[in-house]
């Protein structure tokens, strides 16, 4: 069903219900899903590790921050491909089909001629917006001053007032903008590598399930987070074992959550 040749044009799908004990039942399907095959798991997540290690040693230790944005940049492009990879395994062991390097790769690369090119660039519209929010933000409160002083000397910026007031507002913010990423891409991602959808169909799918399913929704949205930010420590090594199982928990609760006429 991968197959962009092989797949008829979908309507949309119907939006049931999420309750927490689908969100429980999709994380076991994950780990599951990812000691059936850990290889994939760990490859998709490499990409994730390396990146974000790159990043951290030019932010701390190597003279070339111009890199970071770049750097950073090619996380949302490549997030919907390497994510593409987990659910077709997840696919592949529910419908009990070969895991094979190929196919799996190939499906990955089928992709690029199908919607998943239009989602890279809104998650990426939205990457750049947050960021340049973010520049507003620390301009509006903090000045013109120079973000080594920060780095070196955050004690005397940011706990003051007006750094507070900063993490403050840039949280309230940031917090907004990721709900929005969140809800336009929990669903929509292995709806576009199940059915043949146009990539606006499918956002306003998964925003439809997340406001039917608002404190279960919200709920995984945080468990994400939490589970993410614990497998940055120690070093990014936790994530090659979270980004593979949440991805493939993401898969099991988008088939929990939307059915089609067939």
């Amino acid at each position: 069903m991968t197959d962009a040749t092989q797949i008829a044009p979908s309507p949309p799908p119907k939006i049931g219900r999420v309750g927490f004990d689908d969100i429980a039942a999709a994380l076991r399907a994950g780990w599951r899903d990812f000691t059936r095959a850990p290889a994939f798991g760990l490859f998709f997540a490499t990409f994730f590790v390396a990146g974000g290690i790159v990043i951290y040693l030019q932010l701390g230790f190597i003279d070339q921050s111009y890199w970071i944005i770049p750097a950073a940049l090619g996380f949302p492009l490549l997030a919907p491909f390497l994510a593409v990879g987990l659910y077709e395994v997840s696919r592949r062991i529910e419908m009990g089909e070969a895991l094979d390097w190929g196919g799996v790769l190939g499906v990955i690369l089928r992709q690029k001629d199908r919607q998943f090119p239009s989602m890279a660039v809104v998650i990426i519209m939205i990457f750049l917006f947050w960021l340049f929010i973010a520049h507003m933000i620390f301009a509006l409160f903090l000045g013109l001053m120079p973000m080594t002083n920060i780095l070196s000397n955050w004690q005397d910026t940011i706990l003051t007032p007006n750094g507070l007031t900063m993490l403050a507002v840039g949280s309230v913010v940031g917090a907004i903008l990721a709900f929005l990423l969140f809800a336009l891409t929990v669903a929509s991602l292995p709806l576009l590598l199940d059915r043949e959808l146009d990539f606006i169909t499918a956002m306003i799918a998964s925003f439809q399930l997340v406001l039917a399913n608002p404190v279960p929704m919200v709920t995984w949205g945080l468990i994400i987070a939490v589970l993410m930010l614990g497998a940055l420590l120690p070093f990014f090594m936790g994530l090659f074992i979270v980004l593979p199982v949440l991805g493939h928990a993401t898969w099991h609760l988008y088939r929990r959550s939307m059915s089609f006429e067939d």
